[in-house]
């Protein structure tokens, strides 16, 4: 009888199960020395040196990079390049986090005995506490005893996707016992999409003569003139500085009939959308694509108006 070869499709659920399976056990049996390693974390004073080889070393990178940007200052250092020169980046301020599945990677040697020299708190990652790492190790991290899912059970496929996982838990919770917030996430994040989301609204607003200001009694030809010159589609009518309705295009609509007849008081709509200056871009962007609008105004809580904030700015910052 001929037989088929498995779909990818097949073999794709199959690695995904294997692996699932394998967190799903990690997260019921968390290593028991997590919260020990956490503490040693906590407590450094320089950085979380974290390393590995092979795959191992590609986890250690991206271990390193999270914690990294989430408040824990860390570097991951190559055992190669550590064993010719580089153990001087790791000082007795710091904490090594090596990562190995057999516990027997002959690279991390060096490191292994520069940690024990100078009494440098060493945790390791590894499925074999028993092994030279993890019985060198002041706490072992270890990894569930679930097969790879390569097919053939060697290439690191499960043991890395656990290692990155155990990685991301440690970071995260670093950070939420650290109390790092979305503000401090901004300060390792100013370029890109991401740095803009976070960005306030404030540093971004329109400010000063650039807004589109008029008051109760303006009439509503000086109120288009002001809306077609500031090119925002919108006014704000203010008295005494506060924000007391807004004049869209819409309102200009809907009051067609009579409208040069009218001052901006009496088109205006009252109790308009508005934001804070320390709101975020991202929730900007958020409450007017919900409302279907193209411009927030900017109010502190006493509902002075500061500045005027357009979904234009968010498309430029790359928010959109």
């Amino acid at each position: 009888m001929t037989t088929h070869p498995p779909s990818s499709v097949d073999v794709a659920r199959e690695v995904l199960g294997i692996e699932a399976d394998a967190l799903l056990a990690m997260r019921d049996n968390l290593p028991r020395a997590f919260d020990a390693a956490i503490q040693v974390l906590l407590g450094v004073k320089g950085r979380v040196i974290v390393s590995g080889m092979g795959k191992s070393g590609h986890i250690a990178h991206k271990i390193a990079a999270t914690m990294a940007s989430t408040g824990t200052p860390a570097q991951s250092v190559h055992p190669g390049e550590a064993s010719h020169g580089d153990l001087g980046m790791v000082t007795a301020e710091d904490a090594v986090i090596l990562i190995s599945n057999s516990g027997e990677t002959r690279e991390l040697a060096d490191l292994i005995a520069h940690t024990r020299r100078f009494s440098i708190p060493l945790i390791a990652i590894t499925k074999k506490p028993e092994s030279t790492l993890g019985q060198q190790a002041d706490h072992v991290l270890e990894l569930p005893d679930a097969p790879e899912a390569c097919g053939i059970g060697m290439a690191p496929t499960t043991s890395t996707t656990c290692t990155l996982a155990l990685g991301d838990a440690l970071a995260v919770a670093l950070m939420k016992l650290r109390g790092f917030q979305r503000e401090n996430f901004l300060d390792f994040h100013p370029g890109g999409t991401l740095g803009a989301k976070l960005l306030k609204v404030g540093s971004v607003m329109h400010t000063g003569n650039a807004l589109p200001v008029v008051h109760e009694n303006t009439d509503m030809g000086q109120t288009l003139i002001e809306m077609t010159a500031k090119g925002f589609g919108v006014a704000a009518v203010v008295e005494d500085g506060m924000l007391t309705g807004v004049i869209t295009d819409g309102d200009l609509r809907r009051n067609l009939e009579g409208l040069m007849d009218r001052t901006a008081g009496e088109v205006a709509t009252r109790h308009p959308r508005t934001i804070g200056p320390d709101a975020l871009m991202y929730e900007a962007l958020g409450a007017m694509n919900a409302n279907k609008i193209s411009a927030l105004f900017v109010v502190s809580d006493d509902g002075r108006l500061h500045g005027l904030i357009h979904i234009h700015d968010a498309l430029r910052l790359g928010v959109a």
